[in-house]
């Protein structure tokens, strides 16, 4: 046996030897850098490298998680449950439900959310949004839906034909009345549908079944009240299932509250995590469709506190922002921090190297979650000594005690160099240079300017109220000089 182990041996190095000298195993020095194929990446992560980089100097921070691999009662506090509503209950019952089921894990469970009502009798796509996902609600409410409906005729139609036109002629700008079931004020109202198709139409039965693309708001109830009217023959909505809402489809993450509970209750009784992950899925899931820009760890918690996003604290950001748009700040771990409100542009922020960048709308991560890295340097420190010793008021306001060290440099709404500075500019873009007395004004603060002014300025004479009987007098006065004055003009024509 020791004879054939030692021969295999031999025949492994011999064959070692060989591929050694048939190739070069060396590792080159190159400049080339390195690729990353972040196609299949997770979430917010996804195509990494396609994103603009504005910079990628930046200190890493050990806090927070990538949101597939945050701890269970974190996973829970960030987590959506794309959930098949089953019929009969409503959206608020369902909603109720999953909140009392998840209370027996997880006590601290406040709130519950869901992404759009469905009537009780409707079933399909309801996103349930739980504790810190709720405030992603608005946006989910606002976002397009797709319905499959079961209509019913109230009498015989021509063919399929006929029903194609009615249905061609309802798609785009509509108006609609919600219907009395509803618990909505009845107004006229206008919604739009994007797209219809008929999928299939029995003609014995007098029964079609339809798909359609519509804006949040809209009631399809109504939508087959029209349809029955422009046939001429009335019809009503026999069945109506949601097969998705925003982002999220039937097709894919859907469960039922049968799954919730169960895996509920594998967690409660065996702390076996598995199915409990898979049924409820990480809120950034909601958000893979906004445009994205990532944020520095040392600026997060300062999003948090809702500060403006300016441009140092950016890494990498997407094409095609415009102003005005809706992005999402997220973490270099793929963390969704806040939605904001674009205040540059893509080509902006590749140029600009100071400035706002994003305004934020809704701040979606807990405050604390990253450290706080905002009011540690030394001007922060000296302004932290003067509030303590009662130099400066509680929110940082100058007071009479304060040093002119302090004033001096102290930069409000009223005291700042921003309209001065241009003022100054002015007469030195004309050619002309400006005088030391402007000067001094443009560098003084706005109110010491004003009082300078004022006192500058000569006092006017204050007039004094006549009494009735001093109008009395001045008015017979008058009334003399006018009769003395033809009495001249005759004395003026004899002479001549």
């Amino acid at each position: 046996m020791s004879k054939d182990k030692s021969k295999k041996q031999k025949k492994v190095a011999e064959e070692v030897d060989e591929d050694q000298l048939a190739g070069d195993y060396t590792i080159k020095p190159s400049n080339a850098p390195a690729k990353l194929e972040s196609a299949n990446w997770p979430l917010l992560l996804k195509n990494w490298d396609k994103l603009n980089t504005k910079t990628n100097h930046y200190t890493p921070v050990p806090q927070g998680h990538t949101p597939l691999k945050r701890p269970i009662e974190e996973y829970i506090k960030y987590g959506v449950i794309n959930l098949d509503k089953p019929s009969n209950p409503s959206s608020h019952e369902v909603v109720a439900w999953v909140k009392k089921i998840f209370v027996k894990s997880f006590p601290n469970m406040e709130k519950t959310g869901h992404s759009g009502t469905l009537d009780p009798k409707v079933t399909g796509c309801l996103i349930v949004c739980l504790e810190r996902s709720t405030r992603l609600v608005k946006a989910q409410q606002s976002a397009g839906k797709e319905y499959v409906g079961v209509l019913r005729l109230h009498d015989a139609i021509d063919g399929e034909k006929q029903l194609l036109r009615a249905i061609e002629q309802l798609t785009g700008a509509i108006f609609q009345k919600p219907p009395v079931i509803a618990a909505v004020k009845k107004e006229l109202r206008v919604r739009n549908i994007y797209q219809s198709k008929l999928i299939e139409f029995d003609k014995e039965r007098n029964m079609a079944v339809f798909w359609i693309s519509c804006e949040a708001g809209t009631y399809v109830r109504t939508l087959c009240i029209h349809l029955g009217l422009l046939l001429g023959v009335g019809g009503h909505m026999e069945e109506l299932r949601r097969v998705r809402s925003g982002i999220l489809g039937e097709e894919k993450y859907l469960v039922t509250m049968h799954d919730v509970l169960d895996a509920e209750h594998v967690y409660r009784t065996k702390k076996d995590e598995t199915a409990l992950r898979k049924a409820i899925l990480p809120m950034e899931v909601l958000l893979t469709s906004y445009p994205r820009v990532v944020v520095k760890d040392s600026c997060v918690d300062a999003v948090c506190y809702g500060a403006k996003l300016m441009i140092p604290g950016i890494l990498k950001f997407e094409s095609g922002i415009e102003i005005g748009a809706e992005i999402v700040l997220i973490t270099t771990k793929g963390e969704a921090i806040a939605l904001a409100i674009a205040q540059m542009a893509t080509t902006d922020l590749a140029n600009c190297d100071h400035g706002v960048v994003a305004k934020t709308k809704r701040v979606i991560m807990d405050r604390g979650t990253y450290p706080r890295k905002w009011g540690l340097g030394p001007r922060a420190a000296q302004k932290k000594h003067l509030i303590t010793t009662g130099k400066l008021d509680k929110h940082g306001k100058p007071t009479p005690t304060t040093p002119a060290t302090w004033v001096k440099y102290y930069v409000s709404e009223d005291n700042n160099n921003i309209e001065g500075g241009v003022k100054a500019q002015q007469p030195e873009e004309n050619g002309a240079a400006p005088a030391p007395e402007a000067e001094k004004k443009a560098k003084k603060p706005k109110k010491v300017v004003e009082e300078e002014e004022e006192e500058e300025a000569e006092p006017e004479p204050v007039k004094k109220k006549k009494s009735k009987k001093a109008v009395v007098e001045s008015e017979e006065e008058a009334e003399e000089e006018e009769e003395a004055e033809p009495v001249k003009k005759k004395k003026k024509s004899k002479t001549a």
